[in-house]
């Protein structure tokens, strides 16, 4: 039977994967109360200048703060979705906490998957060097990957250079661009596009299958907030500069 959505891995397999980060989306939404979204402290000095210099409505704009803390959390879950995606392909597996994120069943392949190209920062690109160097090490035919799914070019090519004031190398350790990982893993060189082109209609198609009043997760931070304001009689700028500096000179409501 000839696939609806893509050509190397199943529909039933590609539909999970889309359920997943859906399940993803909708415990950020959730997570999000007002709590949570007062952890990190909200810079309402910079909502200040975003409200008037770009003329959005309050409550408009902490929407879009929390839609922003929303998606600090579902990026990492994107970069969970290509790992389960590419475990679907034949001779390939996820890795279960075991130091990698994908690798060939033959262990002729292991990778570690990164969905954005600039998130490591100088520690964190030694240790990963290091550990990929050190399964190479262990296994003589494998390749290990450094791959960078939205990354600066198309390429695959040696991992080679300084990192922290130490030069490294190995033959075997390289990296590769998302396009270039898809494209190694299925035989298919427009496999990163077969998956971009098949989304919307695998999203539409998944989203049909869903109890719409069951699935619906709204966060309660906004609804938290507009009902403080209600006593208060703030705007909600106000309500949450003063709850979040209350301790600062000048802050403290007698």
């Amino acid at each position: 039977m000839t696939n609806k959505y893509l050509s190397y891995i199943t529909d039933e397999h590609f539909l999970q994967c889309i359920s997943n980060l859906h399940q993803s989306y909708l415990k950020a939404k959730n997570n999000i109360t007002k709590k949570s979204f007062y952890a990190n402290k909200v810079d309402t000095i910079k909502l200040t200048f975003d409200s008037r210099f770009n003329e959005i409505d309050e409550e408009d704009l902490i929407q879009s703060e929390v839609l922003r803390q929303i998606d600090k959390s579902i990026n990492n879950s994107i970069g969970t979705f290509h790992e389960q995606v590419l475990g679907g392909i034949q001779g390939f597996e996820v890795g279960k906490l075991s130091g990698f994120d994908i690798k060939a069943t033959d262990n002729t392949l292991f990778a570690d998957i990164k969905n954005k190209h600039n998130t490591m920062n100088s520690s964190s690109a030694e240790a990963l060097f290091q550990k990929l160097a050190r399964f190479a090490d262990s296994f003589k035919k494998a390749r290990c990957y450094w791959v960078q799914i939205l990354a600066k070019g198309s390429f695959d090519e040696l991992w080679t250079g300084e990192i922290n004031g130490k030069e490294y190398s190995h033959s075997r350790v390289r990296k590769i661009s998302g396009d270039k990982f898809y494209a190694l893993l299925t035989g298919r060189d427009d496999a990163f596009f077969q998956l971009y082109q098949a989304l919307p209609l695998a999203i539409k198609d998944f989203l049909e299958t869903l109890d719409r009043q069951s699935e619906i997760a709204k966060n309660s931070a906004i609804e938290e907030i507009k009902t403080e304001t209600l006593l208060t009689k703030k705007s909600i700028l106000d309500q949450i500069t003063f709850e979040n500096y209350s301790y600062y000179l000048g802050f403290k409501e007698e």
